[in-house]
């Protein structure tokens, strides 16, 4: 203990804790070099770096613009604003989701709407969103979840809750790379936003990135980032640039440096390649979690393609060991889990703001109670996959 203490806090947080850690960030070598060239460069901010990674993303996704900001969260709000509905209009999600959707909708000036989910598949329904929206009296927009990077049918949802695919923002921050059906996320509601906090499929540390074949929304959010200023800093001192803006819209500071972009340009270029190995080590855990009683595999989708961001089996009664028993005993042995996600009505801020429809939330708590995360990152092996299978047969054999 006192060695331990002794050692500095940056000793501790680098010392493995686990034989397998629930994620990893793995920094290719070619974006290390890509950010020593920008902090050689003498421009770190938003500027040349950014405009080239919006653009190749757009490529990457089929989209006609993207737009680059500091996090997903940023990125479903500003979407949200450049809907401009009336203050206060209502904006259905789902309740099985990360709080970032609700805090985005809140602090836009909206009421969010929560909708139960499907006990299967995790996301809301058809069904589930039907009666939620007519529990709150119709809605005028919603916000799209694709959980863990599962495909959901984006357009029957809007159909279901009575709105146009105009008035949906998809939450995307698992789903790079996840197509719906044959579409490609990024394509096909009014806006997409996107992740790349240290855990995503595609790690930067930070940030974010909103897709749209939109021009209006593309140039609204693109100022909205940065104050509502008509031209950014790269535009304004730029040789022949002009120092003078005006101010065009209510804005955030929600712009993404240089140093984040080149980090991105770097890993997006080896995505398809990190997106396989992912696929391949969620095909491993199947072959192994299938012949384990009291557990079930992950949803697949009847079409389109999961991005594999999360690998969430469900953990049944007949397990013989409680959820919560599971991961301390799991993290005795060294292996990291989570749990994806607290429902946004048990949190005791968003409860009170949310609405909620009569009747509670019954998908969304048995899936709560059953739901784990385990391992899985661009970096995790074959060998890595078995011994957290081992160790869940021998804990579920030890009941």
């Amino acid at each position: 203990m006192v060695e331990v203490a002794n050692r500095s806090r940056a000793e501790q947080y680098s010392t493995p804790l686990s034989r397998v850690p629930f994620t990893r960030t793995q920094i290719c070598e070619e974006a290390r070099q890509a950010v020593q060239q920008v902090l050689g460069s003498g421009w770190v901010t938003s500027g040349p770096q950014v405009i080239e990674f919006e653009r190749e993303f757009a490529e990457h996704v089929g989209a006609r613009k993207a737009i680059a900001v500091s996090s997903c969260t940023a990125a479903l709000e500003l979407a949200l604003r450049a809907l401009h509905l009336q203050a206060g209009s209502r904006v259905l999600m789902s309740t099985v989701t990360f709080c970032g959707a609700a805090s985005a909708i809140v602090h836009a000036g909206l009421q969010p709407v929560l909708a139960d989910v499907d006990p299967i598949t995790a996301m809301p329904s058809p069904v589930t969103v039907a009666a939620a929206a007519r529990a709150a009296g119709g809605v005028h927009a919603m916000v799209v979840v694709h959980l863990g990077g599962l495909p959901t049918p984006v357009a029957e949802l809007a159909e279901a809750a009575g709105i146009s695919l105009d008035h949906v923002v998809e939450d995307a921050a698992h789903a790079l790379g996840t197509v719906v059906g044959d579409q490609v996320v990024g394509t096909i509601s009014r806006a997409t936003c996107f992740s790349f906090y240290a855990t995503k499929n595609l790690a930067i540390g930070e940030g974010g990135m909103l897709t749209t074949d939109d021009d209006e929304l593309a140039d609204a959010v693109s100022r909205a980032r940065l104050h509502g200023l008509s031209k950014d800093a790269w535009r304004r001192y730029l040789p022949g640039g002009d120092w003078r803006y005006d101010v065009m819209d209510d804005g955030l500071k929600a712009n993404m440096t240089d140093v984040q972009a080149a980090i991105g340009r770097a890993q997006l270029r080896r995505f398809d390649e990190t997106q396989a190995r992912r696929a391949k080590r969620a095909a491993r855990y199947d072959s192994l979690i299938v012949d384990i009683p009291g557990l079930t595999l992950p949803p697949r989708p009847s079409s389109g393609v999961h991005a594999w961001h999360l690998y969430a089996v469900r953990v049944r009664p007949d397990f013989g060991v409680r959820r919560d028993d599971l991961i301390t005993a799991l993290g005795e042995r060294g292996i990291g889990t989570s749990v994806h996600f607290i429902p946004v009505h048990r949190l005791t801020w968003y409860g009170r703001l949310c609405l909620q429809a009569p009747g509670g939330f019954p998908g969304a708590e048995g899936v709560f109670e059953q739901t784990l995360s385990l391992p899985l990152d661009q970096v995790l092996t074959d060998e890595d996959v078995e011994t957290v299978c081992t160790a869940l047969a021998e804990i579920g054999g030890a009941r």
